[in-house]
């Protein structure tokens, strides 16, 4: 019998997993396998989707549901839970029930992805953008024991700040800067998040979430400035491959809550 794979988002038609899978089931000779593309415009098509294709294993999430399929989940992995978003549901099918069971994988792809980039120096970190994409994020950073602030467009809540309130100290002092929001990317690539750039120097590392384009705006200014560059296609495989794990392993010791 085909096992299905596949993502839920909206829009869809730039995706990165579609592509990888069928690349990676290619090369490795993985047969009676597919991943496919759900575009739902509302999460509530999700019960639907699952009862309508019976060879769905297994599900990765992005934008814009990552917060609010948790609802519709029968379990939540701990880390998942603790930091409110799922990017990766592994569907477990008997013969009277389906039960769906949410990870977040972005923690695990950020935290391998961080630690071969940065130099792991003891300093503060700046996140620029406040939506789900910036909570694996923050996760990690706070796992690692680093001082981080948020800037958002909205301060709505502790260690936020305003793009507004960024000057050339602020900059100065906060060598990690993290741009988790999309501005930059495709099709806005002449876009880039409004910080004091002239206070970006050599002693920078300037990690941008986007993949696509490969060098945004941010990071090419950075890399003008000296600074030390990352995007986010190292994160985007590291995830992949923990969600793939996480659907052919019948046995994960993981703890849930509800």
């Amino acid at each position: 019998m085909e096992r299905a794979f596949g993502l839920i988002g909206f829009p869809l038609e730039h995706s990165f997993s579609k592509k990888y899978f069928y690349e990676k089931f290619k090369k490795e000779g993985i047969t009676q396998t597919v991943y496919n593309n759900f575009p739902l415009e509302n999460i509530q098509e999700l019960p639907s989707l699952i009862s309508e294709n019976p060879q769905l294993v297994g599900l990765n999430v992005t934008i814009p549901f990552k917060e609010s399929v948790i609802p519709f989940l029968n379990k939540v992995e701990r880390e998942a839970k603790k930091i409110g978003a799922v990017n990766t549901i592994k569907i477990i099918r008997d013969s009277d029930s389906v039960s769906l069971i949410g990870f977040n994988t972005d923690i695990f792809g950020f935290r391998k992805s961080l630690l071969d980039f940065w130099d792991k120096k003891k300093t503060k970190a700046l996140v620029l953008g406040s939506g789900g994409a910036s909570k694996a994020v923050l996760f990690v950073l706070e796992e690692l024991g680093l001082e981080t602030h948020v800037v958002s467009r909205k301060k709505t809540g502790k260690g936020m700040i305003s793009y507004s309130e960024l000057n050339h100290g602020f900059i100065s002092e906060h060598k990690l800067i993290i741009n988790t929001s999309p501005v930059g990317m495709y099709p806005h690539t002449d876009e880039c998040p409004e910080i004091p750039y002239d206070a970006v120097s050599n002693k920078h590392f300037l990690f941008d979430l986007i993949y696509n384009p490969e060098k945004t705006m941010f990071l090419k200014i950075g890399k003008d400035k000296g600074a030390n560059i990352k995007n986010g296609l190292q994160m985007l495989i590291e995830q992949a491959e923990q969600s793939w794990k996480i659907w052919n392993n019948s046995d994960l010791p993981f703890l849930f809550s509800k």
